[in-house]
């Protein structure tokens, strides 16, 4: 019974953290409305990975690195503000209307670098395994808790950050919805850029 509940409350916190607005929604929208569904999901992929490196990183002590170590941490934070920064001003200059067939969309970028950029915007944000550290310290240590249910978190947190914001992509992709977003793809996409740069110096300056 303790170890549902555990497992239900950490499940919980990390969908809390999921809905929130961060650098992972505002990448997996630009690329669902800029590529197609499918780039969205595979975004979706490559995010899911990046949480399985934060939560390696938290159960080898990693992240107690990162919170204890100042120069190491303000590497990542240059690295993932620098990443972030260049999406923007990519995005910034991307004026494509979208209105290309959907075979086109999906082709302009393929699959491997949609999980790439989804991987890359999530492993480089410090704050994500700070985020599971300040979890994991606050209702269980890696070495109190059985195997089995540490697996079982790990199988529900990666699969939760997977389906959740594949459903967005999914969402986004509508045909109504997508066509309204397609009209004024030119200003999103500047708006998107602006996102992503002042998320970037945000996690930079914070």
């Amino acid at each position: 019974m303790e170890n549902l509940y555990l497992i239900l409350t950490i499940s919980g916190i990390h969908l809390l953290a999921l809905i929130s607005p961060g650098p992972d929604f505002v990448m997996v929208v630009k690329n669902s409305i800029q590529y197609s569904r499918k780039i969205g999901i595979f975004t979706s992929i490559g995010f899911s990975i990046g949480i399985l490196v934060h939560l390696f990183y938290c159960i080898v002590g990693l992240s107690l690195i990162l919170s204890t170590n100042e120069l190491i941490y303000n590497i990542f934070k240059i690295l993932c503000s620098g990443y972030l920064i260049y999406m923007g001003i990519k995005s910034f200059k991307d004026n494509q209307i979208g209105n290309s067939s959907k075979k086109t969309k999906v082709d302009k970028i393929s699959y491997l670098k949609a999980i790439k950029i989804g991987f890359l915007t999530n492993v480089l944000n410090p704050k994500v395994s700070l985020f599971f550290l300040s979890l994991f310290s606050l209702m269980i240590t890696p070495k109190e808790i059985p195997f089995s249910i540490l697996i079982v978190l790990i199988i529900i947190i990666v699969t939760s950050t997977f389906i959740w914001f594949s459903l967005v992509a999914i969402f986004l992709t509508q045909k109504k919805v997508n066509n309204l977003f397609m009209k004024n793809y030119k200003y999103l996409n500047k708006i998107f850029g602006c996102l992503l740069i002042l998320i970037a110096i945000r996690i930079f300056l914070n």
